[in-house]
């Protein structure tokens, strides 16, 4: 199974988008291993989709990334 998936920042108004392994790349988040994000820790997963295949979820999570993505995802995320 694949995920695409969204995840928040607990104190800032940052949102990641991603497609890898949902639990592992959490992790790793939180840990500080991605410097890019790391000023935004500690991450929580607020919504993702499961696909059957890795290239589905790659493409959901451009999706996610486009303007009509960010209209979705604030339709079906919680305020």
């Amino acid at each position: 199974m694949f995920y695409a998936y969204v995840l928040k920042s607990i104190e800032h108004d940052y949102y990641y988008k991603g497609h890898r392994d949902l639990e592992k790349r959490l992790h790793q988040h939180n840990s500080g291993m991605t410097e890019s994000i790391r000023p935004y820790i500690p991450l929580t997963l607020i919504y993702f989709e499961a696909f059957e295949t890795e290239p589905e979820a790659i493409k959901r999570e451009k999706y996610y990334k486009s303007a009509a993505g960010r209209r979705y995802l604030k339709k079906v995320l919680p305020s």
